[in-house]
């Protein structure tokens, strides 16, 4: 019997947001989440909820009939510029065993607290220093500071906000207290149109009846550094700080306004240079160690006023997403010699982040310099795929001991660390493990969904997914992060970004990047840039690539799926429709044109190494079909927005072009042109053949091609996320298993097997003999072809997504190869879901938990799934099934006669 208590909920939240301080948006969703301390409870559902705002010294309370947990709209009247309001939340329920309503406990208050709303609230100016630099030579770091008071007769501090961006990125202190641990701040975005700032509480840090220092130091970052082939200073040359500090008092005495102006004064500190590509080059001898706090300076020390340039007229907002951070430190796992006696450092995974050198001394000017790579190559350090990055931070050294320095506007993607000018020889200072660590940085999104099985090699196949990811969203999704480009390509966040959704929060910063996206968009023809932020804005021609440009629909779509959340759709909607009806460039049949090269299906692994383009599959024949697909989309789209003359353009276009696509590529007996793994995989997957003898057809015929390729991959971008899906789609789960579990190159499990803790670019990216891929495009670290993890969410763990949000899904696991047990784990926007099952013999059993106000459609493998209502519906709570289950025979007899066909109904 469910009891009140057995019921709580989480403190609310806020649009995107972990919490609500920082807020853009004058009339943020509203969404709790439950926690049953009761898991005997079971069918607990919300029937209406109350809520209470306390804003103004007045409160507010609002009761709505709705079992709506998630998105719930502001009850309120709209937010404006720096409000702090108060809210929480009551939902009123039932459950199964107790049909009467029966509320929880009111939930603890979270805050909001806006931003400013308005242009016209920005009194700061943008101030640099200027400094005579070649535009082929890097910027060189400046150092800004003001000195400030606060008047006695102002009484105590009751609130002080700064607000702050820059164009670079920052460090700003207060006090010589760093504010915030935010790194690389303000972020990646669309400098043209969008800046990006943050807001901190620094009331703690304001000291009353004494002097005050409010001090900076700006780096080139994104927005000058060398970005890819289009060189250096592509926004500009003008590093520079906006900053706006707001005091206001307990006695309301007249607030106190401090802004970046021209009583600010400007130097160059101990940074050299600090570049995205290159890395950092910091001088102890140039060091002012009184800077921050107006103290005593190096003798000869010259500050000079700084130049005032105008504000620039892009937007200025707050992010949806949660800001980069070390999230973690990882210790050498050895020290060594390499072959030819170089010092390397091996942290033992494949990361992005930089190094913390906790203690170190040498000799004056005595240089300590630390080369950061991702893999070995015949033992020395592996700096070919780095391409021009020099990826080198230095350290010149005083004489004096340097404690707790790390790197501060560069980042490296390594796992090994060659060190010149320090050694574990050394008689003064040795280097020891206890002296350096690896500090992993990324956007600090909420962890959200876990999955392990009975085979190790598998669970590190999903870690290396789940490590790529980490590496790769760092305040933008890129496609690498540690040779010359690191950019947001289009593409690969598209294949990836169901995956992303599991694994972690990705809502706010996935929005945030989106809203780039539309802005970069082309007006004159609706192609989005293959890269967002665009970095390639100065070049004239932008042709239209499917996969890439189909990321402005699916990219939204994705995340309308996992978090049910219907603005992000609202507010990308004109992008969607400006990219399908004027982006596509067309032939006459209204596919797409055949004079225009794609990229097709990426990094197929029968391309060349120089040629990824130059695949199996056509790349006019993947566009097509994604072009089908993504018109079928915007049509549900479009009815989920309530557009119904778009609805039913989108319908009807999505009706012509399937069957257009049927009699170009499709024979009535189900064979499709250039069958292949990619082309078989994106006919079922986006359901382009018209009748379902076609669809066993082609998922024989894709089973056939898998088994004769000795159940190696054969696909790229396009074919990967799919290919397992495909297979399942058509009851070949046992083929997708065979094929998951390959170890020979081409495979998601040779990676593996060859050490990776990361995903590769290239199926080969390192080949068996150790070499590096020869192609000039290798990395170690990409997240795209880990998009088979999905298939492990879905299939081995089980946990489909039904209504968006994961306010209905489906569990059903299915066992298969050697894989005799697994558990997964997702912390939806209702709460959390789990899912153990485990394989004696022929003895199935599962346990799965369902988090209150939702419901799952749930099968054993002994059930069919072809329609929902063959499963059991059941509602909130912990629930214990099993079955007797045989799965076939296993090891696999000789390819020529493995597995019977999966038995099945066909409709002609």
């Amino acid at each position: 019997m469910t009891e009140p208590g057995h019921i709580s909920l989480e403190p609310p939240t806020f649009d995107n947001r972990i919490d609500g301080f920082g807020i853009q948006n004058r009339r943020p969703d509203i969404s709790w989440r439950f926690v049953c301390s009761d898991r005997e409870s079971k069918g607990w559902k919300q029937h209406a909820y109350e809520i209470e705002i306390q804003r103004n010294g007045t409160q507010e309370h609002y009761q709505v009939n709705s079992s709506q947990s998630v998105r719930v709209p502001w009850p309120s009247s709209p937010l404006s510029s720096r409000e702090e309001i108060l809210v929480r939340v009551k939902s009123i329920g039932s459950s199964q065993d107790r049909q009467q309503h029966t509320p929880t406990e009111w939930s603890a208050w979270s805050s909001v607290e806006a931003g400013l709303l308005d242009r016209s609230e920005w009194q700061a100016q943008l101030i640099t220093g200027q400094q005579e630099t070649a535009p082929d030579n890097p910027i060189r770091p400046i150092l800004l500071r003001r000195p400030f008071g606060v008047s006695p007769k102002s009484g105590k501090v009751r609130r002080a906000r700064i607000y702050v961006t820059a164009q670079g990125v920052y460090h700003i202190y207060l006090n010589g207290t760093r504010v915030g641990d935010y790194f690389m701040a303000p972020g990646f975005t669309s400098y043209r149109f969008r800046y990006s700032y943050h807001m901190f509480d620094v009331t703690d840090l304001i000291l009353s009846d004494k002097g005050n220092m409010l001090a900076a130091e700006v780096g080139e970052g994104w927005f000058a550094s060398q970005l890819w082939r289009e060189g250096r200073q592509i926004y500009g040359k003008d590093i520079g700080l906006i900053a706006q500090l707001e005091i206001t008092f307990e006695d309301e005495s007249k607030p106190l306004l401090i802004t970046s102006d021209k009583e600010w004064e400007w130097n160059v500190g101990p940074m050299l240079s600090s570049e995205i590509y290159d890395g950092e080059v910091f001088d102890m001898l140039a060091e002012q160690s009184g800077w921050k706090t107006g103290s005593a300076a190096r003798p000869g020390t010259q500050w000079t006023p700084v130049t005032v340039l105008p504000l620039p007229s892009a937007t200025f907002t707050l992010p949806e997403g949660p800001p980069a951070r070390a999230t973690e430190r990882i210790a050498p796992q050895r020290v060594f010699r390499s072959p030819s006696g170089k010092l390397l450092l091996d942290f033992g995974q494949n990361l992005v982040g930089i190094l913390q050198i906790k203690s170190l001394m040498k000799p004056v000017g005595h240089r300590v310099e630390f080369r950061h790579a991702e893999v070995l190559e015949h033992g020395e350090i592996g700096m070919r795929p780095l391409r021009a990055a020099k990826c080198t931070d230095s350290i010149i050294c005083s004489g004096e001991e340097l404690n707790g320095w790390s790197p501060s506007f560069t980042f490296h993607g390594f796992r090994f660390v060659e060190v010149t000018g320090w050694s574990p020889e050394d008689e003064l200072f040795p280097l020891t493990v206890d002296k350096v660590c690896a500090v992993v940085i990324h956007s600090d999104m909420l962890r959200t969904g876990w999955f392990s099985c009975s085979d190790s090699q598998i669970n590190r196949l999903h870690e290396n997914s789940v490590w790529s990811m980490r590496g790769n969203f760092l305040w933008i999704p890129t496609d690498c992060p540690q040779r010359d480009e690191r950019l947001g390509w289009t593409g690969d966040i598209q294949v990836f970004s169901p995956t992303a959704n599991f694994l972690y929060n990705t809502n706010g910063m996935l929005a945030d990047w989106l809203a780039d996206l539309a802005l970069e968009q082309n007006d004159d023809n609706g192609v989005p840039p293959m890269i967002v932020p665009n970095v390639q804005f100065a070049k004239e021609s932008r042709p239209p690539q499917a996969v890439w440009g189909d990321a402005s629909i699916l990219v939204p779509w994705a995340l309308y799926k996992s978090f049910g959340d219907t603005a992000i759709l609202k507010r990308q909607y004109d992008s969607m429709k400006s990219w399908l009806d004027h982006g596509c460039s067309r032939g006459e049949d209204g596919l797409w044109t055949t004079l225009l090269w794609q990229h097709g299906d990426w990094l197929d692994p029968s391309a060349p190494p120089e040629d990824p383009g130059n695949g199996q599959t056509d790349g006019v024949f993947v566009a097509d079909a994604y072009l089908v697909y993504v018109t079928g989309v915007l049509s549900e789209i479009s009815a989920i927005l309530k557009e119904p003359t778009d609805k039913e353009r989108y319908s009807a276009d999505h009706a012509r072009l399937k069957q257009i696509f049927q009699q170009k590529y499709i024979t009535p007996k189900g064979m499709v042109m250039c069958d292949t793994q990619t082309s078989l995989s994106l006919a079922l997957k986006f359901c382009l053949f018209e009748t379902q003898a076609q669809v066993v057809a082609a998922g024989d015929r894709l089973a056939r091609k898998v088994r004769f390729a000795k159940f190696r991959v054969a696909t790229g971008f396009a074919g990967t996320p799919i290919v397992t899906h495909a297979l399942s789609q058509t009851g070949w789960h046992q083929i997708a298993y065979r094929m998951l579990l390959e170890t020979s190159c081409p495979s998601w499990l040779y990676p593996v097997t060859m050490g990776a803790t990361t995903t590769w670019e290239r199926w080969n990216s390192m080949l068996p003999d150790g070499t590096i891929n020869p192609g000039q495009m290798t990395s170690f670290n990409h997240y795209a072809l880990g998009s088979v993890a999905n298939w492990l969410h879905e299939k081995v763990g089980g946990l489909i997504i039904i209504e968006p949000g994961w306010r209905v899904f489906k569990i059903r696991p299915i066992p298969g190869g050697t894989i005799t047990s697994a558990q997964i784990q997702y912390e939806s926007p209702y709460g959390r879901i789990e899912c153990f099952w485990n394989l004696e013999g022929s003895v199935f059993s599962m346990t799965i938990l369902i988090p209150a106000n939702s419901s799952a459609w749930v099968f054993l493998p002994d059930q069919d799934d072809d329609e929902l209502e063959n499963g059991v519906l059941l509602h909130s709570g912990q629930y214990e099934m099993g079955c007797d289950f045989h799965s076939g025979p296993w090891p696999p007899q000789p390819f020529e006669t493995l597995f019977k066909p999966p038995a099945r109904k066909v409709n002609e």
